[in-house]
Formats: structure tokens, sequence, C-alpha cells
């Protein structure tokens, strides 16, 4: 038994059966990866996966109970291998954050440049996506950390501390009629306009969605996106009013919108930073975390790890 028979085999599942997708993503060819295969199952006297002729089309009850401690043990050798690598070269080596738009867009950028600064020999890797995507993400291995709002603590598999709470506001252009409005802002007075906002599952729309409803009313939501920068512009254009999270607004670079507070309308997010349960992180990764989050401090992180560690 070797690691590259148990890369073949998650690499298979990974990629849905399909053997030249796995070839290519192990830097091999297709007749490698089946012999790996077939020399795994023939000295575990088992058969893992469902076959067509030549096709693998599943994996067997045998192979479903086998692949959580194939995982285990690539895990844990990548683990040792990270290990390692902090004592022998302890500044150099990659890190790969995984964040959702508004989190990549507004929240990061000062601190992957500190980063930068302090850790040049780190090759760096930036991934954006849907909160669910950097969930997957970090179950798979491909980022180290993740940083979304949503999605990251419904997973057991991960870790996930606080970063930091925001609210969302309303943005509209100038001489927009909600400007002429004296008082606190009401869900009934905002209903009466065309709303664009966050895509469902991205930057708190759970909380706008659940705001409305709790009031009875049916926003009108002409226009979604995943992006502040894209719902502002279509706010400009006079689409409809803008709902929005607080820290995508800048007055100077977002001088042709006018903003209202929406603090007391919708219930307060929390942005989560998600780890691996049980990850070995490289002393680098720890600074870059208390870089984005002064109280989650190496300490502090590393009980985490440790206390999810004691529980497997």
């Amino acid at each position: 038994m070797n690691f590259q028979q148990l890369r073949s085999v998650r690499e298979t599942v990974r990629r849905g059966f399909n053997l030249t997708e796995v070839a290519q993503a192990l830097y091999t060819s297709q007749p490698g990866v089946s012999r790996q295969i077939r020399e795994l199952e023939e000295e575990l006297g088992v058969q893992i996966f469902v076959r067509a002729g030549k096709r693998l089309t599943g994996l067997t009850p045998p192979g479903e109970s086998l692949m959580p401690i194939v995982e285990k043990l690539l895990f844990e050798a990548d683990n040792l291998r990270r290990a390692g690598l902090d004592f022998s070269t302890s500044d150099q080596g990659r890190l790969s954050i995984a964040a959702t738009h508004s989190q990549a867009r507004y929240a990061l950028p000062q601190v992957v440049r500190d980063f930068r600064s302090r850790f040049p020999q780190v090759v760096l890797h930036l991934h954006q996506g849907s909160p669910q995507q950097v969930a997957q993400m970090l179950l798979s291995g491909e980022a180290d950390i993740g940083v979304a709002t949503e999605a990251l603590s419904t997973h057991d598999e991960l870790v996930t501390l606080p970063c930091y709470r925001w609210t969302h506001s309303i943005v509209v252009p100038p001489g927009h009629a909600l400007l002429d409005i004296e008082g606190p802002l009401t869900l009934a007075q905002l209903v009466q306009h065309p709303i664009i906002t966050y895509e469902q599952g991205y930057t708190g729309r759970a909380h706008i969605d659940e705001a409305f409803a709790r009031e009875g009313l049916a926003p009108d939501v002409v226009l979604s996106a995943m992006d502040a920068d894209v719902i502002k512009t279509y706010v400009e254009l006079g689409m409809g009013v803008g709902i929005v999270a607080s820290i995508a607004v800048d007055a100077e670079r977002d001088r042709h919108l006018r903003l209202l507070d929406a603090g007391h309308l919708f219930e307060v997010n929390l942005t989560r930073l998600g780890l691996r349960r049980g990850a070995w992180l490289r002393g680098y990764a720890f600074h870059f975390i208390e870089s984005f989050v002064p109280t989650l401090t190496r300490d502090v992180v590393a009980k985490a790890l440790e206390v999810t560690r004691s529980v497997d």
C-alpha cells in the first residue's frame, strides 16, 4: 500500500469517477491510475469501485466504508509534511485563502498586502466563491483558511471562529425619495421601492429576507448579484434601492451615491473564519489570521484546533 494508490482512489471519487480527469490531476496516465486502484483493491481483498465494463460508476459498500479512512490517512500525511516544512523552511511555502467576493474585495486587501510584505517567499493564493464553495475548498484541502458569513458553521468538519460583526446599509442615488424621510427608515417605507441586493446565500441575504417576512412584507427584488460593486452600479442607473454590506460602502469611492443606515432594520451578521478540523497550520498561517483578526492569536487558534483533534 502506498500514498499514490490512496490519492488515485480519493481523486477518482472527487472527479466523479472520470479517470481521464484523475490522470490529469495527478500528472500521470489513465492506465497508471487504473493500475494503482487495482493493486490497492487486490491488497485489501475488496472491490472499492463499481464497474461497468472498463468504466468506474460508483463506490461499492466496502468502498463507501473505506473512503473516510483513505481521506484521514492522506490528511494526516499532509499534516506531517507541513509540520516538517515548518521546521526546515519556516518562511517559505504556500498559503491558500478562500473567501466570498465581499470579503476578498473589502475585508482582506490590507491583510494580504501586509502578509506579502512580511512573508515575500510565501506564495499566496486567493480563491473567490460562494459561501458553499468556500466551505468545499476547505473540506477538499484546496484552501487552508476560509472567510465567509454564511455556510461555514453548518459543516461539522470545520472549525469556525468569529471574525467581526457587521450590518447592512441602504444606498440610493442623489435626490431619491427615501432621503426626504424624517426619522429612522422603516421596512414598510423601503418595500415601496424596487430592491437590488445580494443573491440567496450571499452576504447576509437570509437576514434581509427574514426581516421582511417577519413584517409580512414582500419586497420587489428586481436584481440580485454576488458583488456589492455590481449592486451599486445598477443603483446608480436608477434601477432600484440597494441593500449592501456596510463595509462595501466608501464615501469617497461611492460619491455618486447616498447612504442610509439600515442597522436597525436587519439582524447583525457575523463573518467567520473557517479551518478544517485537525489541520496543521504553518506558522505564517497563524500570522495571517492574527493580522486579520487580532483577537485570534496563535494560542487561541491552536487551542481550538487542539480541542477538535482530541475529539477526533
